[in-house]
């Protein structure tokens, strides 16, 4: 559509779809998707959203849950993001991970929904003990770019512009988007859809800029990242847990958007 307005949406994917990072589960998580369908309800305040991203999910994962029950809803724009838990997986498979997205893509369009996806950023930049996995995240880029075309899906450019790696863009953990970082996300979308208003001032620098870090203060933020993000990380893996075990989609059925003139989500 070219006016952007719709009627329901719907978003499948992962944690970072969920909302992880922009809120708790006390108080409720928002995320991107929360906020994109908050500004498409401007235009269409009949608006209907539902989102059954989970945490911790692989790709053949959210195919495999999310695809089917996503359909029901008839939905005419969805967004796709899988792929950023395989990444960080041993037996990681760009082609397998990649046709398991294509596989959804295909579904959602020959519905006649618009589908839009995101590519992933250089998360070496925020975590140097990622950047073995660099060339993973090139290469899948590149697979979904061709996924996306061959289905007509459109592609916001996320991993593209260094404000990506400005650290107030991430959730201490360094895995999730900030609030501040779901919003850029959700601008990012909203842009790549040509939803009424948007531009590209998401890709701009955040101001003021930080100093340089030393050396000894670099080492010590790694140290502590590393006790508490990345080894609970590690100990679920091998203990073959994950951190969407038993965890139920936020938002499983289209609601509206609004309730009473306010958002019907975390705000």
């Amino acid at each position: 559509m070219t006016d952007g307005t719709y009627t329901r949406y719907v978003a499948v994917g992962d944690s970072q779809t969920e909302g992880v990072g922009d809120g708790d589960d006390l108080t409720g998580l928002r995320g991107w998707a929360d906020r994109l369908a908050e500004r498409l309800a401007v235009t269409n305040p009949e608006l209907r959203y539902a989102n059954l991203a989970i945490r911790g999910k692989l790709a053949h994962q959210i195919r495999t849950d999310q695809l089917d029950a996503a359909l029901t809803m008839r939905p005419d724009l969805v967004t796709v993001l899988a792929g950023m838990n395989d990444l960080l997986r041993p037996n990681f498979d760009a082609d397998e991970i990649a046709g398991h997205v294509e596989a959804m893509f295909a579904a959602f369009a020959a519905t006649g929904a618009v589908v839009a996806t995101l590519t992933f950023p250089d998360i070496g930049n925020t975590i140097p003990l990622a950047r073995p996995i660099r060339g993973r995240i090139a290469l899948l880029n590149d697979r979904l770019r061709a996924a996306a075309r061959r289905n007509g899906v459109i592609v916001a450019e996320t991993g593209n512009h260094s404000v990506v790696s400005d650290p107030r863009m991430w959730n201490p953990d360094r895995l999730h988007a900030s609030p501040l970082g779901h919003q850029r996300i959700a601008d990012a979308v909203a842009e790549a859809l040509r939803l009424p208003g948007a531009d590209d001032s998401w890709t701009r620098p955040l101001l003021p800029a930080l100093p340089e870090q030393n050396a000894l203060r670099t080492m010590a933020n790694e140290l502590q990242w590393a006790a508490v993000a990345l080894g609970p990380w590690v100990m679920r893996r091998l203990r073959g847990l994950s951190s969407g075990d038993d965890r139920a989609a936020k938002r499983p059925e289209p609601l509206p958007v609004w309730n009473g003139g306010a958002p019907s989500f975390p705000h």
